[in-house]
């Protein structure tokens, strides 16, 4: 099978350069110049970029339970009131300001914030994996994209092609009715089938027209001078090696795995939530009166330790609510590493299939070629009826659409093997692009820096940069 795939490789690349062949020119495209344009203008990209960056923030907000909570109080008061009994009357009259700073430190929270420190790496980890799968889903989406602008562009061609050879077919049988060898009927046969070809052409120019709209949407520009390729790309050696990577490498499957470690660190820290808290408070205080030298001055240091006793099994509902959680993504990765399997087995058997179809479709049209051109000889000598040819040469435009056709199957099927398996990836193809690095964000958020930090300002000027784009 092996054998017969790659020489269905071999005899595809060839037909490719009959068929597609085109020379290039300055505004000439290649597939890997469409995909390293979908990356670079996606929005759906910029969208699940954003996403990780939130899903980064959440650890530097689990970080900041760990570091201590400095903040500060004023307040201006002015208090007025009367008192006194039936002989006396006092009237209280005054204003004044108070001032101060607290400080709050966690010491011990039976390790609820370094366990949700640790969940949110884990869904910064499966986040990440989200992103590469719409990665993949661009620039399949490129792929699909280009090789449909593709083979429009040349059933369309071939449609004109066609509907001018009929043009002369009905020419020749109106020339042959009027000296008397053919019948009213083969003319108008003739007719029927150039009727039939101009609405074949109309449908295949909006069809044309279509995928460049699709091509538009999924790129992020109008196609230009595509150029199909010449060759497929290097991918698994049999099903099982391309079921095998899939269930190691593809990003679904490492993104539910990062999943469930979340999901089971969300366990043990609703478990610990039911666990007492340890925290030092501190802080310092001054109050003025206004029109008078009285004052108050003040400083406090203590610890506070609190545990809870009953909430309505609220805590104990949580714990549960998370080992339910913590199943549904356990039973997640068994559906996800059976839907890979058979996504990876899927996609090798049809890119066998549109292997084998191509050199059917090769010897096809080859075949109709000389059947055509036969049956047009005869034609000519009395022995065969306009109905004849008429028939012929619609077997041979059928024969080369289904080549035309199985051609751009194959390329889209071989990226989709690629995208079954988790390697349909900027790296992977080592497209020209600038590439976006996951980490980079992470690394400058994960410490939790302030705004008026050094790293703070480099963030802000980062996020501003990017809301410019």
């Amino acid at each position: 099978m092996l054998q017969k795939l790659f020489q269905a490789v071999q005899v595809s690349a060839v037909a490719l350069t009959v068929s597609f062949g085109t020379a290039q020119t300055a505004a000439s495209q290649t597939l890997a110049d469409a995909m390293a344009t979908a990356y670079e203008h996606s929005g759906l990209l910029d969208q699940n970029r954003a996403l990780l960056r939130a899903a980064d923030e959440d650890v530097a907000i689990s970080m900041a339970a760990l570091r201590p909570v400095v903040s500060w109080i004023s307040n201006v008061q002015h208090n007025y009131g009367n008192g006194g009994n039936s002989t006396v009357s006092l009237t209280s009259n005054k204003s004044f300001i108070d001032f101060g700073v607290s400080a709050d430190l966690l010491i011990f929270d039976n390790g609820v914030s370094k366990l949700l420190t640790e969940s949110a790496k884990e869904t910064v980890l499966a986040t990440r994996q989200g992103l590469v799968s719409v990665e993949q889903s661009v620039l399949f989406n490129a792929v699909q994209a280009f090789m449909d602008v593709v083979a429009n562009r040349e059933i369309v061609e071939l449609r004109q092609n066609n509907l001018r050879l009929l043009q002369r077919e009905l020419q020749a049988a109106q020339d042959r009715f009027e000296v008397g060898e053919v019948t009213r009927t083969d003319v108008s046969l003739a007719e029927a089938r150039l009727a039939g070809a101009r609405a074949q052409l109309a449908a295949a120019q909006g069809d044309f027209a279509a995928s460049q709209e699709f091509y538009a949407a999924a790129v992020g520009v109008r196609p230009g001078n595509l150029i199909a390729p010449r060759s497929l790309p290097r991918s698994a050696k049999s099903i099982e090696d391309a079921k095998e990577v899939a269930i190691r490498a593809h990003p679904s499957m490492l993104q539910v795995q990062h999943q469930i470690a979340a999901a089971e660190l969300a366990v043990d820290q609703a478990r610990a939530a039911m666990g007492p808290s340890v925290t030092l408070r501190t802080g310092v205080s001054v109050e003025r009166e206004f029109g008078n030298s009285n004052f108050t001055d003040g400083a406090f240091v203590g610890l506070r330790a609190s545990a809870p006793i009953y909430q309505g099994g609220r805590l104990s509902a949580l714990v549960r609510k998370s080992q339910a959680v913590r199943d549904q993504q356990r039973a997640n990765l068994h559906v996800t590493r059976h839907n890979i399997r058979q996504n990876a087995g899927t996609s090798w058997s049809q890119l066998s299939a549109a292997g084998a179809q191509i050199q059917a479709s090769v010897q096809q049209v080859e075949a109709s070629r000389i059947a055509f051109e036969g049956v047009r000889e005869e034609a000519k000598l009395g022995a065969r009826t306009t109905l004849d040819v008429l028939t012929a040469e619609q077997d041979l435009l059928d024969a080369e659409t289904d080549r035309i056709s199985a051609q751009a199957t194959q390329v889209v099927a071989a990226y989709a093997l690629l995208s079954s398996m988790g390697q349909l990836t900027v790296d992977r193809l080592n497209l020209k692009v600038e590439r976006y690095d996951p980490e980079a964000y992470y690394n400058m958020v994960k410490d939790a820096p302030t705004i008026r930090s050094e790293q703070g300002q480099k963030l802000d000027k980062l996020l501003k940069a990017i809301g410019k784009e």
